[in-house]
């Protein structure tokens, strides 16, 4: 049971299989790799709450403000993994996603990070979602939280 206050968490998991195109000399997953499963993870955390053309629809964009990634083991050509995603911070203006990779078979943690996201218009310009489109914004608040409003 929750406390009062504290906010859920949901946690989506998109499994991939690492492809031989992503791997390096190595026979390793390359690096940068990691964060275009990051944003595999979000898009489908972002699909179970609206279609993210609905989004754009209304001339919204999310760009990425910044990404970190730590990486905890290799995953290599053929690997079974798990995508974990979760919206962990929110607002009107700013969000951020936590994402786990971890092997399908075992659990074993392969990699952890986030990202964080401003919501602008099309010419770039940040835009607050409550104002801009409410419902979306409930949506979001509801895919995430019991309470009415965090902010």
């Amino acid at each position: 049971m929750r406390k009062p206050g504290e906010r859920r968490v949901r946690w989506t998991e998109t499994p991939l299989r690492v492809r031989y195109a992503e791997t390096d000399q190595m026979g390793v997953a390359y690096y940068a790799n990691y964060l275009t499963w990051f944003e595999v993870g979000r898009t489908e955390w972002i699909r179970a709450v609206v279609p993210y053309r609905e989004i754009e629809a209304r001339g919204l964009l999310l760009p990425v403000l910044e990404a970190r990634c730590r990486y905890l083991a290799p995953a290599r050509y053929d690997d079974a993994l798990v995508v974990r995603t979760a919206l962990t911070r929110w607002g009107p203006v700013r969000l951020a996603f936590a994402y786990e990779i971890r092997r399908a078979d075992n659990a074993q943690a392969i990699a952890e990070g986030e990202t964080e996201h401003a919501w602008v218009d099309r010419t770039f310009h940040p835009i607050n979602l409550k104002k801009h489109s409410p419902d979306l914004y409930r949506l979001l608040l509801a895919a995430v939280s019991d309470e009415a409003d965090p902010e």
